[in-house]
C-alpha cells in the first residue's frame, strides 16, 4: 500500500485497483485496434460506412488544411494569399450534421422522392457539357417484360448488317498474336435500341434476346483484332437466366470462369446501354453522329482507384482525338447502386455505357471503332512501359 501526504488531506491508493485500472485501459487499447483493423480488413462493400461523412470528409481537400495550419503559423501565408481568409467550416459541419449538401439538392430531394438514389451518382471526370442535370441513368425492365415470351417485332435490320463501318486500319506494327488480353462481356445482355424494335416507343421497353448490346461486343471485337488486340466475347444471356437483381453476381461468375480457363486476359469490359434520349447521347464528332460513351466506375471495390486510373486515361484520350463522345467518368457507392459492378475482380476492369435508347447502330459503330482506336494506344503504351521495367536495361 502507498500512502501520499499533503498537508491536511490523506490520499490512500491500493495497488489492486491501480492494476485493475491499468489492466481495463490496456484492455480497452486492444479492443479498439482490433475493431478498427477488423473493420478496415473487410471489403468495401461490407463495411459500415456513412455516405453523408465520406461526402463531406472529402471535402476536406488540402487547401483547407493549410487554412487551418495558417491560423497558427502564418509562415504558411506565404504559399496563397488566399489562405489567410477563413475556411468555410459551417457548410461543412451542416452536412455532417444534417447530411444534406447545400452545394447538391439532390442531397435533400434523393430522400423524398423514391427511385431518386439512381442519381446519385458522381462525376469524377466531366467531359463536355457533362453536369448533373444530363447524367446517365439505368432503366430497369418492368416485370412483365421479363416473363413475357412473345418480343417486339424487328425492323430496320440492313443498318445493323451495314451501319457504321469505317475505313480498316492500317496492318498492325505490334499483334498479341493467339493471346486473348481483352474480354468483353453483358451484364445486361438484352439491352437494346428502339428504332431496331417495331411499334415500340416506350425507353423502358427497349429490351431483346437478338437484338442488343451484344452486336456491339462483336463489332468491338472486330475492330480491337484489326488492331492486333486479341478479344473474346461472351454473350451469355444473362438476363434470360436470373432475376433482374442478381445479374452482375452472374456476369461475376462468368467472369471468374473466364479469368480460370485463360490466364492471358488482362482487360475486362462490361457492355451496357444508357437510358437517356437521343438528343442527350448521340454528340457530334468530327462531323459526324456517335453514340455517347460513359464510364462507370463503382467505388465499393477495392480496385476502385486502379478503375478509375484506367478509365479516366481513356477518357483522356477519347478528349483529344474525338472531342464531345465521351460524357466522362462516373462513380456510383451510394444506397440502392451496386457500386462493384464486378471490378473487384481485376484492376484493368471497365463498365462502359453505349449510347442510349435511340442510336443507331451507324452510330454506335462509329463509338466502337473510336473506342477500339484509343485503347490500342493505351495498351500499346502500357505494354512497351511493362517491358521497360521487365527487361533490365542493356540487356536485348
Amino acid at each position: 500500500m502507498k500512502i501520499a501526504r499533503t498537508p491536511g488531506m490523506f490520499v490512500t491508493v491500493k495497488g489492486t485497483n491501480l492494476f485493475k485500472i491499468i489492466s481495463a485501459l490496456l484492455l480497452f487499447i486492444v479492443l479498439v485496434f482490433s475493431i478498427s483493423g477488423l473493420l478496415t480488413s473487410l471489403k468495401p462493400q461490407y463495411r459500415i460506412m456513412s455516405s453523408s461523412v465520406n461526402t463531406a470528409t472529402s471535402d476536406v481537400n488540402g487547401k483547407l488544411l493549410y487554412q487551418l495550419m495558417a491560423w497558427e503559423n502564418h509562415h504558411f501565408l506565404k504559399v496563397d494569399e488566399d489562405l489567410s481568409s477563413s475556411p468555410k467550416l459551417t457548410s461543412l459541419l451542416f452536412q455532417l450534421t444534417s447530411n444534406i449538401n447545400l452545394d447538391d439538392p439532390r442531397s435533400l430531394l434523393g430522400r423524398e422522392l423514391p427511385g431518386f438514389y439512381q442519381f446519385d451518382g458522381k462525376i469524377v471526370v466531366a467531359g463536355e457539357g457533362s453536369n448533373y442535370t444530363n447524367m446517365p441513368m439505368e432503366s430497369s425492365p418492368p416485370l412483365e417484360i421479363m416473363k413475357a415470351e412473345r418480343e417486339a417485332a424487328l425492323q430496320n435490320l440492313e443498318e445493323i448488317e451495314n451501319g457504321g463501318k469505317g475505313e480498316k486500319p492500317p496492318q498492325p506494327s505490334l499483334t498479341t498474336g493467339d493471346k486473348k488480353v481483352v474480354h468483353l462481356y453483358f451484364t445486361h445482355n438484352q439491352e437494346s435500341y428502339l428504332p431496331y424494335l417495331k411499334d415500340v416507343k416506350d425507353p423502358n421497353l427497349a429490351y431483346h434476346s437478338q437484338v442488343n448490346v451484344t452486336k456491339i461486343g462483336d463489332y468491338l471485337k472486330e475492330s480491337l483484332e484489326e488492331r492486333g488486340i486479341g478479344t473474346s466475347v461472351d454473350k451469355f444471356d444473362v438476363m434470360g437466366t436470373v432475376k433482374m437483381a442478381n445479374t452482375y453476381s452472374k456476369s461475376g461468375e462468368l467472369v471468374k470462369t473466364a479469368m480460370a480457363s485463360n490466364r492471358d486476359l488482362e482487360y475486362f469490359i462490361d457492355i451496357h446501354r444508357d437510358a437517356r434520349r437521343k438528343d442527350k447521347t448521340t454528340p457530334i464528332v468530327n462531323g459526324k453522329p456517335f453514340a455517347q460513351l460513359v464510364f462507370v466506375v463503382g467505388g465499393k471495390n477495392p480496385n476502385y482507384e486502379k478503375n478509375l486510373k484506367l478509365a479516366t486515361a481513356l477518357h483522356q484520350l477519347l478528349e483529344k482525338k474525338y472531342k464531345g463522345l465521351s460524357y466522362g467518368v462516373m462513380m456510383n457507392q451510394g444506397s440502392g447502386q451496386n457500386g462493384v459492378y464486378n471490378q473487384d475482380l481485376s484492376e484493368n476492369a471497365l463498365l462502359i455505357e453505349f449510347g442510349g435508347v435511340d442510336n443507331t447502330f451507324e452510330e454506335l459503330n462509329r463509338s466502337a471503332d473510336a473506342l477500339a482506336d484509343v485503347f490500342s494506344e493505351y495498351f500499346w503504351q502500357a505494354e512497351k512501359v511493362n517491358y521497360e521495367v521487365e527487361q533490365p536495361s542493356g540487356e536485348q
